[in-house]
């Protein structure tokens, strides 16, 4: 945010000075290329399956009537919508090989306010949130084994959840490699919590146990307003398919995997999401699901016996992945955009040795660690889903405009056209119906969103006091001292 000739010099030369990896008498610390297509198969995998599909995948059931045959309809048209949105953000990120996700496609078409407002609620807000959240559930679930006549109490799993949270921002701060290997056991380790569930309910059908199929397709409680709200249910239960985005340049071969990542992830997530739902519907009938607290849970018991702890275990390691993958991908948000000169500079310097965005990383811990003193955490998720899906649809519609606007762009991937255009139209539907649906809690949103808007004033005003440069400077320098961290260079 603050900049300084002198003190820009004086980082290029302490980078310089100090960079542990020598080109051609050039010395150059930057984010390495490290990231497979397995790696990022794991990525989008751990962002879109957290809890729901453990806990209550039971939006799109009720808001189809309790009709199961148009549920897994919904669920099929939902995935099918995201693949359309990730196919879009495929060919942004094949085109503009940034990281940054959509706040640098944002920038790229519709300027640095948009941009820089995405960039302000993924930082200060929304990530940090999500992440308190995904700690908390972890933490209740990995105990729940533990207490089985009572709820773990409060302090512990507010505890164990800040141990988690601990634990990600130094296992992200060491090694990117490190994160990605933990990521990929972890992602690993989720499905195989749902391919458990999944082949009990084959067993199940094997055994006979269909009559809850029966009447699949009935229609008689299926409402006009439902069925929008099945498809924002269902499309939520998807988002998360855009976080490898803002990791490309750590990306190995990002025009061929990038891509390729994301197709192979939104077709495992498809399947597992749609044969994880059937295998509820074996032993559950629709009125259980929608009154189960925890429908793996109640499922397991009943099918699983003294093996029923697995679910548990299954649901706290897939919060515990959502949770890194979440640090992963948002960290790097914050490091472009102060790269870009819009936050502090030190959070666009990367460590001298372990080649990371340490301060970018670390950031992101005091603030989920704040949120987990207070409940509101879960409110301010809420009220900012509707901006969320502005902002991802606002981005989606960015193919199309800069097909436009800058025809002779570099695109190895051109889609058609059709796919983003259908997601922003969706996209537009859901914010449609947050705001006919829970009108504050949109207005709300919108106004935490807004406040981004003194600070990028802020961020671009370019006659600031002598004082507050020469602060920020002599700020900037103890830290980077403190932490030996530096400007990226380039080769």
């Amino acid at each position: 945010m603050i900049r300084s000739r002198s003190g820009y010099r004086l980082l290029k030369n302490m980078a310089r000075s100090y960079s542990p990896v020598r080109t051609s008498d050039v010395h150059v610390v930057e984010l390495e290329r490290t990231i497979s297509l397995f790696n990022g198969v794991t990525i989008i995998v751990g962002l879109i399956i957290g809890s729901g599909i453990f806990i209550s995948p039971k939006g799109v059931l009720l808001n189809s009537g309790g009709s199961v045959g148009v549920a897994m309809v919904i669920w099929t048209l939902c995935g099918l919508l995201s693949v359309c949105g990730a196919l879009g953000y495929a060919e942004l990120g094949t085109s503009m090989l940034k990281s940054g996700g959509d706040y640098a496609y944002l920038y790229e078409a519709f300027g640095p306010i948009p941009a820089f407002l995405r960039l302000w609620t993924i930082f200060l807000m929304i990530r940090p949130a999500v992440l308190a959240v995904l700690a908390i559930t972890s933490a209740r679930y990995i105990l729940q084994p533990l207490f089985v006549d009572c709820d773990a109490p409060e302090a512990a799993v507010t505890f164990l959840a800040a141990a988690m949270i601990l634990l990600l921002t130094f296992v992200n701060c060491y090694s990117v490699k490190l994160s990605t290997r933990i990521q990929d056991v972890f992602s690993v380790g989720k499905v195989l919590g749902l391919v458990v569930i999944i082949v009990a309910g084959v067993v199940q059908m094997a055994n006979g146990h269909t009559e809850n199929f029966q009447n699949a397709f009935d229609t008689d409680n299926i409402s006009p307003v439902g069925i929008p709200l099945a498809f924002y249910s269902g499309l939520f239960a998807f988002a998360g398919w855009y976080g490898l985005n803002t990791l490309t340049e750590e990306i190995k071969n990002p025009e061929r995997n990038l891509p390729l990542a994301i197709v192979i992830a939104m077709l495992i997530v498809m399947v597992v999401y749609l044969l994880t739902n059937v295998a509820y519907l074996t032993m559950l009938t629709s009125q259980e699901v929608l009154t189960s607290q925890a429908v793996a849970i109640t499922f397991a018991d009943r099918v699983l016996g003294v093996m029923s702890w697995i679910i548990p275990v299954a649901v706290s390691v897939s919060c515990f992945s959502c949770g890194n993958s979440a640090l992963l991908s948002s960290s790097r948000v914050t490091f472009v955009g102060a790269r870009d000169g819009y936050l502090p500079d030190l959070l666009a310097m990367i460590h001298l040795r372990l080649l990371t965005p340490l301060p970018a990383v670390a950031l992101m811990c005091p603030i989920s660690l704040l949120m987990l003193t207070t409940s509101d955490v879960y409110r301010l998720i809420t009220f900012l889903s509707a901006t969320r899906w502005l902002f991802i649809g606002l981005t989606t519609a960015a193919v199309p405009y800069l097909r436009w606007t800058k025809a002779d762009m570099h695109r190895p991937l051109k889609v058609p056209l059709v796919f983003p255009v259908t997601f922003a139209l969706a996209c537009a539907v859901v914010v449609a119906m947050s705001l006919y649906s829970a009108p504050v809690d949109v207005g709300i949103g919108l106004a935490l969103t807004l406040t981004g808007v003194p600070v990028y004033c802020l961020a671009i005003w370019r006659n600031k006091p002598a004082w507050l440069v020469h602060f920020t400077a002599s700020a900037t320098k103890s830290l980077q001292k403190l932490l030996l961290v530096v400007p990226q260079t380039n080769k």
